[in-house]
């Protein structure tokens, strides 16, 4: 199912999603103006490479910014126009609720701890992995899942296949996200019986991570006070 939009008003300008957007896109027009072999250096330098961490030597070897500062770093780079655009566009469509919802000082928060914990379910998932991992999907994910909680029957227009052909369907929030979060389980679980080490894929388990962390999150963040303010 391909999301086009959601039946649900915002209250307020999204100020902090758009910047997130715009500072993704920002990323990735740095990066193709990239040549090959500094493209492939930034991906190791500014990606998260699990064996940073893992592996004894390299973990040794890098500085404190070389082991850490990729967990934030990461979720502002994309692989490709496809990759970047559809993550845009899912948080163009979910990210407006929730920071109304939370206003936009605690959403911008919550974003990142949702990528933070995303990016280190997927370390733990493949630890010994030398592949950058990079993306937003995490932190879009935690999106997600707190939209799945907060706005169960929103209704979602998708774009769904049927055999051979496509149509336009509204579903409930909680069915499109529901779908999407069962998709990603299973497709993780069966990542994990694969013992080869890829050279590109799906975080599959970062998207698991975020989706649940997002809900665990809202759970904090709605527990807190906030100002009456937007």
């Amino acid at each position: 199912m391909i999301p086009l939009r959601d039946v649900n008003p915002s209250r307020g300008t999204p100020y902090v999603n758009y910047a997130i957007i715009a500072a993704c896109i920002l990323f990735f027009l740095y990066e193709i103006q990239l040549g090959a072999q500094q493209l492939e250096r930034f991906l190791l330098e500014y990606g998260l490479v699990p064996a940073k961490i893992s592996h004894p030597e390299l973990f040794q070897n890098a500085s404190l910014m070389d082991r850490y500062l990729p967990f934030l770093t990461s979720m502002f780079l994309h692989g490709g126009w496809l990759h970047l655009i559809g993550n845009m566009w899912v948080l163009y469509i979910f990210g407006d609720n929730i920071e109304s919802r939370l206003g936009h000082g605690r959403y911008f928060v919550f974003y990142i701890l949702c990528g933070l914990l995303a990016a280190s379910i997927q370390l733990f998932s493949n630890f010994n992995s030398r592949v950058p991992t990079i993306g937003a999907s995490g932190a879009i994910a935690g999106v997600m899942g707190s939209y799945f909680v907060l706005y169960p029957r929103a209704r979602v227009l998708a774009l769904i296949p049927i055999f051979f052909f496509f149509t336009l369907m509204e579903v409930p929030a909680y069915v499109f996200l529901g779908f999407w979060f069962i998709l990603q389980f299973f497709s993780g679980t069966f990542a994990l019986m694969d013992t080869t080490e890829r050279v590109g894929g799906i975080a599959w388990w970062a998207h698991i991570g975020g989706f649940i962390g997002g809900i665990v999150l809202l759970q904090v963040f709605q527990a807190l006070p906030r100002s009456k303010r937007y």
